[in-house]
């Protein structure tokens, strides 16, 4: 497998096809899950003759499922490791939900000479907890409840969560794939139970609103209008505005999954926003 060691020595996992040559792109997975859930975007875009590049998060996948350092500034750190392994220059960062949050720190403490382009979809930051300074946030006990349904039963509660708000398979009419619920349930269940329950904290705990306001390079923002997961309000209409140059767009009705559920609406824009 392809590994690069991080400074701390944990070996992170990473895919990297197409030409050497070409422009990269860089993939930020969300929580639980893999590089694998990039799947749909880096055949797309491998075959629109891009360099395309997915890691697995420490404790994820097939990275290695060490004790610590389940945070995002370690996070980053080892986005950048890989990078640096790669050298990466010119580089798009593309992060989903949880990986949203994870370029995001990555872009604005690493990745100011390497990176051209940001695009975040269905993104965590710029806090999701709910606090004085952030009032539209989700309450502490939310994130408490997904630390006791994973530490209960990590298994069921990782089907039910697919199953349900993660693709919106729970709203009336909806039709559920159950191939695309296994995959998600495979993804999460191959990454270490420890990494995932302290990765809670770090995806609804931290505040990026320091790390959008530095980043330079423009950024697009995409969000599902019916995210069930990391709620549109308190997300992506402010991190548009945090971002220097910015680009918005909320898809009315569309899920927290949507890469999956509606991958050739979004690879297009993306495809249009990266190549313009």
């Amino acid at each position: 497998m392809t590994s690069v060691t991080t400074n701390d020595g944990v070996q992170i996992f990473y895919k990297d096809w197409g030409p050497k040559s070409a422009q990269p792109i860089v993939f930020h997975h969300g929580w639980p899950l893999t590089a694998d859930d990039w799947d749909n975007q880096m055949l797309f875009f491998v075959s629109k003759g891009y360099r395309v590049i997915a890691h697995d998060r420490r404790g994820h996948g097939r990275s290695m499922q060490v004790s610590d350092g389940h945070d995002m500034d370690h996070y980053a750190a080892d986005v950048a490791a890989v990078v640096e392994h790669l050298d990466l220059r010119n580089a798009i960062h593309i992060g989903h939900s949880t990986g949203g949050g994870e370029a995001t720190r990555y872009v604005a403490r690493h990745g100011r000479n390497r990176v051209a382009k940001l695009v975040l979809i269905g993104a965590v930051p710029p806090l999701m907890l709910k606090t004085e300074a952030n009032p539209g946030g989700l309450p502490i006990e939310v994130f408490d409840g997904l630390r006791q349904q994973l530490a209960a039963n990590r298994a069921q509660f990782y089907s039910d969560f697919a199953s349900g708000p993660f693709y919106g398979y729970n709203r009336p009419g909806a039709e559920a794939s159950q191939a695309v619920i296994w995959n998600w349930w495979r993804q999460s269940m191959m990454g270490s139970a420890k990494a995932h329950y302290d990765g809670i904290k770090a995806f609804s705990e931290t505040d990026f609103s320091e790390d959008l306001k530095c980043i330079t390079q423009p950024t697009l923002v995409l969000h599902g209008g019916d995210d069930q997961i990391v709620p549109v309000d308190d997300s992506a209409p402010l991190s548009a505005k945090l971002l220097k140059h910015s680009t918005l767009k909320i898809y009315d009705l569309l899920p927290h999954g949507l890469c999956t559920t509606h991958a050739d609406v979004i690879n297009a824009d993306i495809l249009s926003f990266i190549s313009a």
